[in-house]
């Protein structure tokens, strides 16, 4: 049987920042949170979903939007922020983001738990946010939340998803993220979804979010390198989790990634030990623990001075 060919490169989106912090109980300093964007500007990372324009007083840790894109903006660095509505996105063109993504779930009942609206009230309202980016001339993604399964609803059909993406294609959506919330995903869907959404909307570029709820992330993230996927969302330190859905875990975490892609050929332009430093700091801010493997254990090739590890008795 022959081998799938694997891609050279690999974009990553550090989405930890935004999807990573919103959750969290203790508000990070703007101050910190522009520190750890700009350390993972000099890791090497180059696209960041880096915050939110919600209400304020819905998500008090994305309070300070503006100030952070302010502060990051820098040439070459690709700045995405999350609009769930027009007022949303007039405020995230007004900061200047580089694009704007939009949000829905394939399954109505996580959608009504989300964002408190049915699929079709969302998909109305993404076209007042995409005529507000296009008069800005700025490009707007479109992600699939439980588009590998619902905490409620069970499975969620491929059609549907496929149906979603050509709605936002009609928008002038390019770019589509297929969001594993609930970390559902398993290597057969992830094959079979990526290649419905080939099928459907060849034209578009598709990219991948998991969450490790159920330990098998990277595996998928296998899968879709397996059907061409290049483009891959990740939060440092494996930071996050959908606050509205049951027992729901972080995000597959970024260093981890990071060194699976490059442990097996695939570039990333990321500096892998800066990146742990970063992670680690990460940990500090939120004042928790986090369950990045690769931060606590450290690259494959690693080594230690023997003294350093005491000797077995007897």
């Amino acid at each position: 049987m022959e081998e799938p060919t694997m891609p050279s490169h690999v974009e990553i989106v550090e989405v930890g920042l935004r999807d990573g912090l919103q959750a969290e109980p203790v508000f990070v300093p703007t101050e910190e949170k522009i520190a750890i964007a700009k350390a993972l500007i000099a890791a090497g990372l180059k696209h960041f979903e880096a915050t939110s324009f919600v209400s304020p007083r819905a998500v008090p840790q994305m309070a300070d939007a503006a100030e952070v894109i302010a502060a990051v903006r820098q040439p070459g660095v690709l700045l995405s922020a999350l609009v769930p509505n027009a007022k949303g996105a007039e405020r995230a063109a007004e900061a200047g983001v580089d694009a704007m993504v939009v949000f829905m779930s394939a399954s109505e009942s996580h959608n009504l738990k989300n964002v408190n609206r049915s699929r079709a009230e969302s998909l109305r309202g993404f076209a007042d946010v995409a005529r507000i980016a296009a008069d800005a001339g700025i490009p707007v993604h479109g992600a699939i939340a439980t588009a590998f399964g619902c905490p409620f609803e069970g499975i969620v059909p491929v059609d549907t998803i496929t149906d979603i993406a050509r709605q936002y294609r009609d928008l002038g959506i390019e770019t589509i993220s297929l969001g594993d919330t609930t970390g559902m995903a398993t290597p057969t869907l992830v094959k079979e979804r990526c290649r419905a959404l080939a099928k459907a909307v060849p034209d578009a570029e598709v990219a991948l979010h998991f969450h490790n709820t159920r330990g098998v992330g990277l595996v998928c993230v296998y899968a879709g390198l397996e059907e061409g996927i290049t483009r891959f969302e990740s939060s440092l330190g494996g930071l996050g989790g959908c606050p509205f859905a049951p027992n729901a875990t972080g995000n597959i975490c970024t260093e981890d990634l990071v060194y699976m892609l490059e442990e097996t050929g695939i570039d990333t332009g990321v500096d892998l030990e800066a990146l742990i430093e970063v992670a680690k700091r990460t940990e500090r801010a939120v004042q928790h623990g986090l369950p990045g493997q690769l931060m606590k254990a450290g690259p494959r090739l690693k080594t230690y001075d023997m003294e350093s590890v005491r000797t077995a008795a007897g």
